[in-house]
């Protein structure tokens, strides 16, 4: 990965309303499962050829001057899925982080686990701390994998918490319940894109979202190719963010 540039362009140059690109973009990674069924593989193979679309997707985004990224590799939901399933991916993950936490590292990448990890096997577990530990001062990129993670799971830990802390109804408000969250420390996600064709978000970042922009396309994960991403980018660049404001809305 190239050293990040300032996040201060867009990438087509001719969007009508142009603003500076997200400084956030998190991406559900669907339709790898579907991908490997219609070529006739198991499923587990559309898992890993959907690994292999990351480092493209984190060189463009960087290119890009996106400063943060998330990705949604394994939702709470995702235990139910047949064991053999599971299995391979969480063997996927290892490889992964095995393989890449130190290209990333050199490439000044931070990486974030956000979700559980107790219910992760001890192997992945030291994989991952690992590398948060290595990468914990890196800043020109903050790597975010969801994994084990649930946007309902996340609230209602971070609610349990605060009610362990014996902090009181009357001193809850926005800020506060930020700093519980996983991603206490990471700005809300500018856009989000979800490859597969689905139109919804599956339990992904729901406090974290509520004035994110969207970006779908039909394209399965292992089939995503750089121009989709630019895409979503200039989508993105092209659109008036309100945040509930009529004087923005209006251009005033």
């Amino acid at each position: 990965m190239s050293s990040i540039p300032e996040n201060k362009q867009t990438i087509s140059g001719n969007s009508p309303n142009p603003i500076d690109l997200p400084l956030h973009v998190a991406i559900i990674m669907d339709g790898n499962g579907r991908w490997a069924l219609k070529k006739g593989l198991p499923r587990i193979a559309g898992h890993r050829a959907g690994v292999d679309k990351i480092r493209m997707i984190l060189n463009v985004l960087g290119e890009a001057g996106v400063k943060f990224v998330t990705i949604y590799a394994f939702s709470t939901e995702n235990w139910s899925r047949p064991k053999s399933e599971v299995l391979g991916i969480m063997g996927i993950l290892e490889d992964v982080i095995e393989t890449e936490t130190e290209r990333l590292h050199q490439s000044g990448v931070r990486i974030i686990h956000l979700g559980r990890s107790d219910r992760l096997g001890r192997k992945l577990k030291t994989s991952v701390d690992h590398a948060q530990n290595l990468t914990k001062h890196n800043q020109a990129m903050t790597l975010c994998i969801a994994f084990d993670y649930g946007g309902r799971a996340e609230i209602l830990r971070a609610i349990k918490q605060i009610l362990s802390d014996g902090i009181s109804g009357q001193e809850i408000e926005e800020t506060l319940l930020n700093k519980y969250l996983y991603t206490h420390n990471i700005p809300d996600p500018d856009l989000i894109i979800r490859t597969g064709g689905e139109k919804r978000l599956s339990n992904f970042l729901l406090w974290q979202s509520a004035y994110s922009e969207f970006y779908f396309t039909p394209v399965h994960w292992p089939d995503l190719q750089a121009k989709q991403i630019v895409e979503a980018l200039d989508e993105f660049a092209s659109r008036r963010r309100r945040f509930g404001s009529i004087e923005k809305a209006l251009g005033s």
